[in-house]
């Protein structure tokens, strides 16, 4: 039995930041971010939208009636949780509709979530062929005003639905994960943004996709050449890319040029939103598999997953014949191209104007399941 991803959507808000823009208002040289680190626009998301209404949009367009029903769990990963006890996947359950007999939880370990839901995934469906498992990668990448992150940032979801007989990609059972405990990155509790060591996240992040790729080509004999493709986490674009030829150096000029190739396709999306934190990696997918003009069905496409503090991991999957029709491409790219493009002062204005989830308010916010009042600190979503 093959398992795998069935469906996947994305969704980002519909305000963002030109990155030139803001690289003459930081006083930068522009071409440090859109060359160097590889940034060209990023998402971003007012206060009445938060990781539940970016699920939502993302999860509830792919999902059919016949979904919801064998739907048996609810993953959400994310590191942009708007409460300290009760679960957004319970929201969302709710929320989508889907039958009540369902296990519903957050993950938490920072970029790396989702990747840990996909995998308990892949074993409970091997338990329960007939089931489905709703998988939604939802953050809202956040550093501040004027801080060395702030060209990194970015907001949205990526859902996915895991099942037997997927149609875009069946998923290998020859995963290696690594943990290391490094404070390169972390939010203490009480802190608004995160705490990070460039230099040192850079570095850890490039010798940890070294790690896991010597570990899997030991267990596993493959090398880049069986690969049609390799996807990574990528906080900035280049990122990605630093890692990969750290090792990649190693290889012949045309299967750099090939690999290289497709990670450019990868990233076509992620230059336009920025860092989706636990959605980094499977908009990178979806960008390469709506862009790439080359793939073909049983490619072995590579996946990288990375999460600050650390848990990295490495997996494969195989493209299904007939995936192209499983995608939204046009869908894809409309949301892109339709966004309003704030100035500096409207995109500095959505930092200030804080959610107080403390004081009763009412919100008016076009946008659908944004967050319509705060009442007794409950969030009420403008619902279907």
């Amino acid at each position: 039995m093959h398992v795998g991803i069935d469906k996947i959507n994305f969704f980002v808000p519909s305000y963002f930041m030109d990155m030139t823009d803001l690289a003459h208002a930081r006083n930068v040289d522009p071409n440090k971010f859109l060359i160097g680190i590889g940034q060209s626009q990023m998402a971003v998301a007012p206060k009445t939208q938060d990781i539940i209404t970016f699920a939502m949009n993302a999860a509830l367009p792919m999902l059919s009636p016949e979904d919801k029903a064998a739907i048996d769990m609810v993953i959400v990963g994310t590191e942009s949780s708007i409460d300290e006890s009760k679960a957004s996947a319970i929201v969302l359950h709710r929320m989508l509709g889907i039958q009540p007999f369902a296990r519903s939880f957050e993950i938490k370990e920072a970029c790396y979530g989702a990747t840990a839901g996909v995998q308990l995934a892949l074993g409970h469906i091997q338990r329960n062929p007939k089931s489905k498992v709703l998988v939604v990668a939802s953050d809202n990448a956040r550093y501040g005003l004027n801080s060395g992150g702030e060209p990194t940032q970015g907001a949205g979801a990526v859902a996915m639905l895991i099942s037997a007989d997927p149609h875009i990609l069946r998923l290998h059972q020859d995963t290696v994960s690594l943990t290391q405990d490094i404070y390169d990155f972390w939010r203490p509790i009480g802190h608004e943004y995160p705490l990070v060591e460039g230099a040192l996240s850079n570095q850890t992040y490039i010798e940890s996709f070294g790690k896991v790729w010597t570990e899997y080509q030991t267990r596993t004999g493959l090398t880049f050449a069986d690969f049609a493709a390799m996807t990574f986490h990528v906080p900035y674009t280049k990122m990605g890319k630093k890692a990969m030829m750290s090792e990649l150096e190693k290889e012949t000029p045309e299967l750099q040029e090939r690999l290289l190739a497709r990670y450019e396709e990868s990233i076509v999306y992620s230059r336009r939103v920025g860092n989706l934190y636990t959605g980094s990696l499977y908009l990178s997918l979806i960008s390469l598999l709506e862009q790439s003009q080359v793939l073909k069905a049983a490619d072995r496409i590579g996946l990288f997953s990375y999460g600050s503090g650390t848990v990295a991991e490495f997996f494969s999957g195989e493209l299904v014949e007939g995936y192209e029709a499983h995608l939204a491409k046009e869908l894809h790219e409309d949301i892109l191209d339709n966004r309003y493009a704030l100035s500096l002062e409207e995109y500095e204005q959505f930092f200030t104007d804080t959610l107080l989830t403390d004081q009763d308010q009412v919100f008016e916010d076009s946008q659908l399941f944004s967050i319509q009042s705060i009442q007794n600190t409950i969030r009420h979503y403008n619902e279907l």
